[in-house]
Parts: structure tokens; C-alpha cells; sequence
């Protein structure tokens, strides 16, 4: 879109000389996302300091008729943080911690915050902040929220969403919702941060929120071999039957995944090498390190018995839990090694993740008899980031000529075993189309009813989530 010298005028006199770029570097590094698998364009970018800021910002861009992309640390993997003609509004100079409450188990930090920054700053109460990711360093606060984040804890502490206790959130019209109270009981109308909440900036621009904080735990970590999917599925019974929600992480990965790591980065080495095709990553939490790997211990030796489990190597140490997980954390950078990569996020029912896996690599094997399949993830809440890679020795790279049938496939099946095909990353653009003809008439008339409520002047990231053009 293009934007007239008064409106850019205005805007850099309201954020000053450190409040904007229009260098093309910098236009470039946030109309790029990481993977780098599409880009996009912007005329401005608008990096404000204060809720204030952004609140006459917005209302500068409604007064114009300028539509506005917020982006947080551009980690996005559906196309929602990256403008395609929009001024992008950063919220990187926003990441103060404005409140510890250790009491109420609660802080307030700031949307452009990288999650690591909670973490610590729970971490210095003596408190936990249990969202965990891979991109931990980089992704913010306002886009975990933004996006409904997922990671590696929701068995245990569930999606970003239940994470938060309220939220300041500029709205489509430049008014500021200032609703951080820190509150676990609040029956005052419409829960409204749960709104924003997986709305991608739709609706409004996070600026603040307050998050729910916990007791530290204490973990007990295993790397667990087993036969088939069908196993690690009955293992994840068999383990809450004896840890109940103690068990925080639960994480299926297949051996291809820790070769596919293991050339990538000559220093990872298997934790246990087995013959086996599937390996577990099993995290049990409580009070006491003792506790957790007693319960550990009593599950293993039970799945053992029952033939769930072939082998397993307990953590001794946090330096060995750590080498676990960076080999789970290592598989998506990884996978870009192959050239040709079809990655997607789905979630089916725990029980059906095996029959999902049979069905769907049996089709897309049928399309092209080359691919190795790469499907891993958070087993626990059923969340499988699946892939179809090119093989790495391909001397005639095809794979690319199948990639919408083999999407096709991948999320036919998910939806035939009751499932769905945007599950932690999100809508974006990516996937609004074809989510349109999957939700019911009435679920996307609602959200377009919301949609244009709040933003009549479809000004806050549109077409993201919803078509609104």
C-alpha cells in the first residue's frame, strides 16, 4: 500500500529518531520471516517505547486509512507477522518487566519481550514460568500470545492462552484496554484477553500482559526407545496412570530425526543408540528431584514388564537432560539441510496418532516413493509437526512438484482422524483459505462479525485469520 509523506511526516515526529527505520536493510530484515520460505514488503517501520506510542500510532494510521502489521520477534511460521504492503509496527523496544508479584504468583511484562525475559525474571522469585520452545531466545511475549503458543509444556500447564491472567491491549481505534489485573477469579462479562489470545493482531496490539507464574519444579528426565507408535501411546497411559499431571512433557521422535541432527551437527550424539524406529522424551515434575525420579523409575520398570518400553537412559544430570532436549529442539533447524522441506502442524487425538501415521505416509509414499517422512512432536496433547523431506542424497529433486498435494494429504488425513490442521503455529495467511472450508459457516461468520466490531477500518493485520478484503 502506499502511504503519503503526511502520514510519514506525522509519524516520525510522534516516535522521534529512534521510533522508525525506512532504510531498505531494515525494511528487508522484518518483511523477511526466519525460515525465509516467502517474504514480504513494507514502506515503514514503527518501533514505539511506550503503550502510549502505540496507542497515537494507531490512531494516526486511522486517520490516515494506513493498515498496520505488529510483528514481534518475526519467528512466525504462517505468514501473519510478515507485511505484505502494511507498515510494520515492531514492539522490540517494549520489554520491560513492569511487575513481580511472587505472592500472587503473577508478573507483568511487557509484548516485545523475548520469553526467555519471563522465564529469568520468574526464575529470580523463585518461581517457574513453564512456556518452553526452541525459539525461546527470539519469540515474544505478544506473539506467543498472539499465536496461542504451544511448546513443550502444555501436557502439564497447557497453551499460552492458559497462561495469561490479563492483557493491555491497544484496540483498532487507538483506545487502550487496560486489563492487567492480576485476577484468577473475575466474573465481570466477557473474558476479553481470550479473545485477543490467538487472534494474530487482528484485533488489537498486545502491549502488556500479566502471566501466571508457578512453584519450581524439579525434573526427572528419559530417553525412552520403543517399537511402535502404538507403544509410545500406551506408554504415555501407563505413565500418567502412574504420575497423573506430574508428567509435563512427553514428546515423540523418530530415529530418522536423531540421524538427520546427528550429520547436521558432528557434536549430538545419540543418548542411547538403538535399532529401534521411535524414541521418547519423557519429563516428570515435582517438588523434589528424588520424587520425580522415583515415579520415573516405578513407570519404566511397569512399561518394561509390558513390553511398552525395549530401553531407557534416566537423566543423571542437567547437563545430560539438556543434551536430550537439543536433539528435539535441533530437529526443525535441521531438516533445512534437505533442500526440500513440507512441513506442517496438526494435532489429532492422542488415541489416533498412530493410525494418522500409517494412513498418511502411505499416501504421501504412494505420491513419491523417495520421501522420508519426518514426523515428530508433542505426543502428549497430540500435536505432530510433520514432514515430508526430500532425501538428502536426491540426485534429481522432485519432492517440490508434489508439495500441495502431499499438504493436501497430511491435513485430509488429520481432519479424517478428527483432527486439525493448524494446531501451534497458527492461521496467518497461510492457512486462512483452507480453514475457511473446514470450519463451519457459522465459526467464520462469527469471527468475521468480531473482525469488523472492532476494526472497521480492517486496518490491524488484514486478511490474516480471516479474508476481510
Amino acid at each position: 500500500m502506499d502511504v503519503s509523506t503526511e502520514f510519514l511526516n506525522e509519524a516520525k515526529a510522534l516516535l522521534g529518531d529512534k521510533g522508525w527505520r525506512m532504510d531498505a536493510e531494515s525494511l528487508e530484515q522484518v518483511s523477511t520471516p526466519w525460515r525465509g520460505t516467502y517474504s514480504g514488503h513494507t514502506p515503514f517501520l514503527a518501533l514505539p517505547e511506550s503503550t502510549q506510542q502505540v496507542s497515537d500510532l494507531v490512531k494516526l494510521c486511522v486517520k490516515h486509512g494506513v493498515a498496520i502489521t505488529p510483528q514481534g520477534g518475526n519467528t512466525g511460521l504462517v505468514d501473519a507477522g510478515t507485511p505484505h504492503g502494511e507498515i510494520t509496527l515492531s514492539m522490540r523496544r517494549m520489554q520491560a518487566v513492569r511487575n513481580m508479584d511472587p505472592f500472587n504468583n503473577s508478573l507483568i511484562v511487557e509484548a516485545g519481550a523475548p520469553l526467555v525475559i519471563a522465564q529469568e525474571a520468574a526464575d529470580k522469585a523463585n518461581r517457574l514460568f513453564p512456556l518452553s520452545l526452541g525459539s525461546e531466545g527470539t519469540a515474544t511475549i505478544g506473539g506467543l500470545i498472539s499465536t496461542n503458543a504451544g511448546g513443550v509444556a502444555v501436557l502439564r500447564y497447557g497453551m499460552m492462552r492458559d497462561l495469561i491472567l490479563g492483557l493491555e491491549v491497544v484496540l483498532p481505534d487507538g483506545e487502550i484496554w487496560d486489563g492487567l489485573s492480576g485476577l484468577r477469579k473475575n466474573n465481570t462479562g466477557y473474558d476479553l484477553k481470550h479473545l485477543f489470545a490467538g487472534a494474530e493482531g487482528t484485533l488489537g496490539i498486545i502491549t502488556a500482559a500479566t502471566l501466571k507464574l508457578f512453584p519450581k519444579v524439579a525434573r526427572s528426565s528419559a530417553w525412552i526407545s520403543c517399537k511402535s507408535a502404538q507403544d509410545v501411546v500406551e506408554l504415555l497411559a501407563l505413565v500418567r496412570d502412574h504420575a497423573g499431571d506430574t508428567v509435563t512433557s512427553f514428546e515423540i521422535i523418530p530415529a530418522n530425526a536423531i540421524e538427520m541432527v546427528r550429520l547436521e551437527m558432528p557434536n549430538v550424539r545419540d543418548p542411547n543408540p538403538s535399532e529401534l524406529p521411535w524414541r521418547v522424551l519423557c519429563e516428570i515434575s515435582m517438588a523434589k528431584e528424588t520424587h520425580a525420579r522415583e515415579l520415573m523409575e516405578t513407570a519404566l520398570a511397569d512399561a518394561f514388564e509390558k513390553g511398552l518400553a525395549e530401553d531407557a537412559l534416566i537423566a543423571e544430570t542437567l547437563t545430560q537432560t539438556q543434551s536430550f532436549w537439543a536433539i528435539r529442539e535441533s530437529i526443525p533447524l535441521c531438516k533445512r539441510a534437505y533442500g526440500t522441506s513440507i512441513n506442517h502442524d496438526v494435532s489429532v487425538p492422542v488415541s489416533q496418532i498412530p493410525a494418522f501415521m500409517d494412513a498418511t505416509e502411505a499416501a504421501i509414499l504412494d505420491l513419491s516413493p523417495s520421501a522420508e517422512i519426518v514426523a515428530f512432536g508433542h505426543v502428549g496433547d497430540g500435536n505432530l509437526h510433520y514432514s515430508a523431506c526430500e532425501p538428502r542424497d536426491a540426485q534429481a529433486p522432485t519432492l517440490s512438484n508434489s508439495a500441495a498435494r502431499i499438504t493436501e494429504i497430511v491435513h485430509e488425513q488429520a481432519m479424517t482422524f478428527g483432527g486439525s490442521i493448524s494446531a501451534e503455529h497458527g492461521v496467518g495467511r497461510l492457512k486462512r483459505d483452507e480453514l475457511e472450508t473446514l470450519r463451519s459457516p457459522a465459526a467464520t461468520n462469527a469471527m468475521k462479525a468480531i473482525k469488523k466490531a472492532l476494526d472497521p477500518g480492517g486496518i490491524m493485520n488484514p486478511n490474516r485469520v480471516v479474508r476481510t478484503d
